[in-house]
């Protein structure tokens, strides 16, 4: 592949100031049970290469699904002529310092290949997910599911980068529904696909699986006669799989330099924060470190060079509290002056690199999980979103949770169902007052965070401990 992508370049017909292909291949297997019926068993294989022209200071694009020497050669022409198109209405002037050279290779961690489960083994454990989920005669429905996704990206460019990545993906999925006249209560692993990573199947169905099948069955039911989650102003502890959704939305988003820069507001929406915060704004309380990490091993969204070339290192964005670094590439960070990473990323061979989230990782603190809650009076736990709002600048939310516990004289006491909370971006993450330790530390992901035109789906990770904040408002109900 190499050879066959660095002639093309070489011998390309234009008069570019520089020339990459991104050629990639993905092979996704898929398996889904519902109520104990087989709901989808499917293999896709996709291929292709996006190619991409700098000229007269503009980037154009141009994507093909035939690998041949021709067709990469017809997409240069074309990314070139888009590029040229372009100056005329440029915003900002790019040179070759956006794209340097890169060469190195990256390959997930993994224990066991992604061929280890045959389709029947893989549609057995989820059956048997599925009928160990029904510990009661309240259950009303029940569901697993299970992916693989290999992937391979070769990346060349005429300034002699050569780049091989190969990611093995595993998502997975169970949850079930309880219900009792007009009541109904969904209770997940985690929360949808969350327990996503890089790896081959060693972790799945690892050794406590049965063990959270059973307690997301028994919990399902227990929630049908909990109490409703009070409305009240509180402290607040979130667990680290609602952590997840909570750094996704009020961090990640809101510091992609695109978004800061207007590219985004036509379709996601733009950012609370300015340019002119990086370096100055108090984000949150001393106690917010937050890094952008694609170094962890087995995270969702690792890698070593993103879909540009640029070589991935690990970089506070926030350090106790205040924001240093924006979620931007080399090009957001030429227009914006502000510090940025490795994080030009696209969805496929189909799309062209964008800003997008990796890895985002709070840090861990210092208390564990019984010295968090022994501090606290009153207050309420959550674990797991259910729902989510945010405006379009990342600034007012809320958010519904699946499970929640009161905590009275620190104590977890009664289970709560509907549980949520709201509050102000900058308020809320002023309002951490207790970070835990790594014991508490635990990372999900998602394959399913959205943006740009056309959509690009794209898979992050996010890391975090257990977390408290202090008089946050939480409120019942189902939203």
């Amino acid at each position: 592949m190499f050879k066959l992508l660095s002639d093309v370049v070489t011998a390309a017909a234009v008069s570019a100031d520089w020339i990459g292909i991104r050629a990639v291949k993905d092979i996704t297997k898929a398996c889904a049970i519902r109520d104990a019926h087989p709901e989808r068993n499917s293999q896709q294989f996709s291929h292709g290469a996006m190619v991409e022209v700098l000229a007269h200071g503009q980037f154009g694009y141009s994507a093909t699904n035939n690998l041949s020497a021709t067709s990469l050669a017809q997409a240069i022409v074309a990314a070139y002529d888009q590029a040229v198109a372009a100056s005329t209405w440029a915003v900002h002037g790019f040179t070759t310092a956006a794209r340097p050279k890169a060469t190195g290779n990256y390959i997930s961690p993994h224990r066991k290949g992604l061929d280890v489960l045959s389709p029947a083994e893989l549609n057995q454990i989820l059956l048997q997910v599925c009928d160990r989920l029904k510990v009661s005669d309240n259950i009303a429905q029940t569901s697993a599911s299970a992916s693989s996704h290999e992937i391979e990206t070769w990346f060349v460019s005429s300034n002699g980068s050569e780049i091989y990545q190969r990611d093995y993906l595993v998502e997975t999925h169970f949850g079930t529904i309880a219900q009792d006249g007009p009541t109904t209560q969904l209770r997940t692993d985690h929360g949808y696909l969350a327990n996503s990573y890089q790896g081959g199947w060693e972790l799945f169905p690892g050794l406590d699986l049965w063990q959270r099948v059973q307690q997301v069955g028994e919990q399902a039911v227990e929630l049908l006669d909990a109490d409703n989650c009070p409305d009240l102003a509180t402290t607040l502890v979130l667990a680290p799989d609602q952590m997840m959704l909570q750094i996704h939305e009020s961090i990640g988003h809101p510091l992609e330099l695109d978004r800061i820069l207007g590219d985004e507001r036509n379709y996601a929406g733009g950012s609370f924060i300015k340019l002119d915060d990086f370096g100055t704004l108090e984000y949150g309380s001393p106690l917010m470190n937050v890094t952008f990490d694609p170094t962890v091993p087995g995270e969702l969204a690792s890698y070593s060079f993103d879909d540009v070339g640029t070589p991935a290192t690990r970089e506070y964005l926030i350090r106790e509290g205040k924001l240093e670094r924006g979620l931007g590439g080399l090009e957001s960070q030429q227009r914006s002056q502000v510090p940025g990473v490795a994080n030009s990323r696209a969805s496929s061979w189909n799309r062209p690199a964008i800003d997008r989230m990796a890895n985002i990782n709070l840090e861990a603190g210092d208390r564990s999980f019984e010295q968090i809650i022994a501090n606290i009076e009153h207050g309420v736990y959550m674990e797991t979103n259910r729902s989510w709002s945010i405006d379009d600048q990342r600034h007012k939310f809320q958010f519904g949770c699946e499970y929640g516990k009161l905590i009275e004289n620190g104590k977890l006491t009664r289970t709560l169902k509907n549980p949520n909370y709201r509050s102000v971006t900058p308020q809320f993450w002023h309002s951490l007052s207790q970070v835990g330790d790594g014991s508490t530390w635990e990372m999900y992901g998602t394959p399913f965070c959205g943006k740009g035109e056309p959509n690009q789906l794209i898979r992050v990770g996010h890391g975090s401990p257990v977390c408290a904040f202090k008089d946050i408002e939480v409120f019942g109900g189902a939203v």
